[in-house]
């Protein structure tokens, strides 16, 4: 008699995932200032357990916690070593790359996936053979687990053993340093994130409308399913303190532009999840306050939650 509800269970489950492109599951949400909640953002196709991690700041301690919610199924150490199949990393600033470095050790061979001036900073400040073993297969001393793939701007490469394909954009993340955007691609559907960044106008730089140009297309014609991207500091945060950073007003003049392309209705409940919220003082709840006071454009607005699955 326990069949039937079983299978409708089953049927039912499946349905949902039908109705989504992509599984993301967060391992950490915030901006520094807590090391167990870190940048890192695991992603999957909707119905596989196959993913890919979107930078890697913390990775065992949002493990533990998505077990614990039950996001995921397993052991720490078993999600670690087979169901991370590589890790797209921004760029490398301790925050997105920590829980990567610290658990080496224990994972098992995969991609890294990243920019030529992320390799460089992983070959010259962390795989190296002195602030910590080389676990690349570049390099001194190269331990072999871990294998680059260095990314070109705006040419798409697979993920290997996922069904997912990335594009990579440069960001500036206080001009000169350089973050990444990733546009993540499953048959016609799109996600894009985007790496720690500043507005265009700050930076002195027309990177985020390349990104915007690129997919604004997506956008109209709804293959874009969301996008991630960052919201560090309330509005009270100088302009000269931001240190290649968004708050509330820049983001939504960085969204308003983007509507230059796609006209206003396009993001009209369009899925935006905000990330990298520093931790500092009562940041958070200003930072909700002023982002929904200022969505003039009627976005949907998405605040991830660590160890917390979302289906786009």
């Amino acid at each position: 008699m326990k069949v039937i509800p079983f299978f409708f269970a089953c049927l039912f489950g499946a349905a949902a995932f039908a109705q989504h492109s992509f599984k993301i599951i967060p391992l950490g949400v915030k901006g520094g200032g807590d090391e167990s909640d870190l940048s890192s953002y695991m992603l999957a196709v909707a119905g596989t357990e196959n993913y890919v991690c979107l930078d890697a700041g913390t990775i065992r301690a949002g493990l533990k916690l998505s077990v614990e919610t039950h996001a995921l199924q397993g052991s720490v150490e078993a999600l670690l070593r087979n169901n991370i199949k590589g890790y797209l990393i921004s760029h490398g600033h301790l925050d997105h790359v920590a829980g990567l470095i610290l658990n080496s050790p224990d994972d098992s061979m995969k991609n890294i996936y990243c920019m030529p001036y992320v390799k460089d900073i992983f070959k010259e400040k962390y795989f190296t053979a002195g602030p910590w073993s080389n676990f690349s297969d570049e390099g001194e001393v190269p331990l072999n687990k871990y294998h680059y793939v260095v990314l070109d701007t705006a040419k798409e490469v697979p993920l290997a053993h996922t069904n997912m394909f990335v594009t990579a954009f440069p960001l500036s993340h206080g001009n000169p340093y350089k973050s990444t955007a990733f546009l993540v691609r499953h048959n016609e559907d799109h996600i894009l994130y985007l790496g720690d960044t500043g507005p265009d106008d700050i930076e002195h730089s027309d990177d985020l409308m390349a990104v915007w140009k690129d997919i604004a297309p997506l956008i109209k014609t709804k293959k874009l399913k969301a996008i991630f991207i960052e919201c560090s500091f309330p509005d009270e945060q100088p302009d000269d303190k931001l240190f290649g950073h968004l708050n509330p007003r820049w983001l939504m003049m960085e969204l308003d532009r983007l509507t230059l392309i796609t006209g206003d209705r396009a993001l009209k409940n369009f899925p935006v999840v905000i990330t990298h919220i520093k931790p500092g003082g009562n940041h958070e709840q200003q930072i909700k306050k002023q982002l929904a006071a200022e969505n003039h454009l009627g976005i949907k607005l998405i605040y991830a939650e660590q160890g917390k699955a979302l289906l786009f």
